[in-house]
Parts: C-alpha cells; sequence; structure tokens
C-alpha cells in the first residue's frame, strides 16, 4: 500500500510533456506586417499604370480585386478565423 501511493505521487509530480508540433502564433502578424506594405506598392504601381493608359474598365475590375485581397491584409484576425473555417469545414480540430 505505501509502496502504491509513493508511485502515484511521483507520477502525479512528475512535468507534463512538452508539447509537440508548431507553434503557429505570431505567424499572422507576421506575414502581415512582411506583405502588406509590399501589397499597396504593387497595387499603387498597377493602378497608376492603369490611370495613365486610360483603361477605366481594369482600373475598375483591378480596384475591387484590390480591395478585396487587401481585406485579407488589414482586418483583424481575419487570416486566424478563415484557417479555423476551413479547418472545421475539412474536420479537422
Amino acid at each position: 500500500m505505501t509502496l502504491k501511493t509513493v508511485l502515484l505521487t511521483l507520477i502525479e509530480m512528475s512535468p507534463s510533456p512538452a508539447p509537440t508540433g508548431v507553434n503557429t502564433e505570431g505567424l499572422a502578424n507576421f506575414l502581415r506586417a512582411f506583405f502588406a506594405p509590399l501589397f499597396l506598392v504593387v497595387v499603387s504601381v498597377v493602378a497608376l499604370f492603369f490611370l495613365f493608359t486610360r483603361e477605366i474598365t481594369r482600373f475598375v475590375q483591378f480596384l475591387i480585386l484590390a480591395v478585396a485581397i487587401g481585406v485579407i491584409f488589414y482586418v483583424p484576425n481575419i487570416i486566424e478565423v478563415t484557417a479555423k473555417a476551413i479547418a472545421g469545414a475539412l474536420g479537422i480540430r
């Protein structure tokens, strides 16, 4: 009985195993900080090109697409929410 108590106490006191897997905390913030300024530069250059060549229809199409993509970069937590929704739809927890 005493040996059983000692063993149970030692098991409870043992450290829990370290979590395994990739730590992705802060990944979205890093990607947002890295790609957002690059995105703005590319959008500006392409928009100016369309305006100078007077292709207004393509400019409007590009502007709508740029706004849709810009939402991904600038709306907080949109990447995390989208990733969780996709994982949930695929049945991944």
